[in-house]
């Protein structure tokens, strides 16, 4: 990717460079970021959005199979909220999740679904076990060209891979405007996050065949949700608690003069790039 390390969309994904590999002197900071989760992991799961039913009607459109009955590993858990949709959909789903922290949320909220720690870079699954392999909002902390042969050795022949990623909906006057706060508070281009998530980026190696989808949603917070949503985001996380309390008090102004009633309507646009493997 050609946006710079804390790149982030004040509400939506997530999104880190090129490998670390690619960029050791930046290894460091790129660690602290990834980490920064688990301390904040109630914060995460009471505030981060959820997905729309559409999305996972496009992946069982993409993979020609129903989740119901799929053996699925959802990679990066995180708190489960992929995850939780996932297993209503009736797929047999068992988490992986790098982070202590975020692990304890998940048994928390969701303690009838396994989770096992581990990360994509090295997953704790057996070859050829699982049909789907999901990362919501995650696959950017892993290094594809680990994670990519990872995926195709856990896959079962005629198996996929799902990357998806909340991203705002930059038309929407009042969300561009707050993306140009954030891009002049953390010194980067948050509009980058879409041109970037590709199948370059995804898997440089190319040896995956992405089909891209985006489906549009949106859900209606109270403005207190919405800037620990913001909060959330690991860019903030790591900022220090006094300059993101400062930036969170004076957007919360400029929130209440567009909407007085105290209640955001936040506009998401899904990313969805799927491959499939040979059956």
């Amino acid at each position: 990717m050609t946006t710079p390390a804390s790149a982030h969309h004040p509400t939506g994904a997530d999104l880190t460079p090129d490998p670390p590999a690619a960029h050791p002197a930046a290894e460091p900071a790129r660690a602290a970021r990834a980490h920064c989760f688990n301390a904040a992991a109630a914060q995460y799961a009471a505030n981060r959005p959820s997905y729309p039913p559409a999305l996972f009607d496009a992946i069982e459109e993409l993979t020609g199979r129903p989740l119901t009955g799929a053996r699925v590993a959802d990679v990066g858990a995180g708190t489960g909220i992929a995850t939780a949709l996932l297993h209503a959909r009736g797929a047999d789903v068992v988490a992986v999740e790098p982070g202590e922290g975020m692990a304890a949320q998940f048994r928390r909220t969701l303690p009838g679904i396994p989770v096992i720690r581990g990360t994509g870079d090295d997953l704790p699954l057996s070859d050829a076990s699982v049909d789907l392999v999901t990362y919501a909002q995650a696959w950017h902390w892993t290094d594809p060209a680990r994670a990519v042969p990872e995926v195709l050795r856990v896959l079962r022949p005629g198996g996929a891979l799902a990357l998806w990623w909340n991203t705002d909906a930059l038309d929407i006057p009042w969300i561009a405007e707050a993306a140009d706060r954030v891009s002049r508070h953390v010194g980067i281009d948050v509009s980058a996050e879409k041109r970037n998530v590709g199948y370059g980026t995804a898997d440089p190696s190319g040896r995956l065949d992405f089909t891209r989808r985006t489906v549009r949603w949106s859900r209606r917070v109270p403005v207190d949700t919405h800037l620990a949503n913001i909060g959330s985001h690991s860019v903030f996380l790591v900022a220090g608690a006094e300059r993101t309390a400062s930036f969170l008090a004076e957007e919360r102004e400029h929130l209440l003069r567009a909407f007085p009633d105290g209640v955001v309507e936040e506009v998401y646009e899904v990313v969805l790039l799927l491959a499939r493997t040979p059956a």
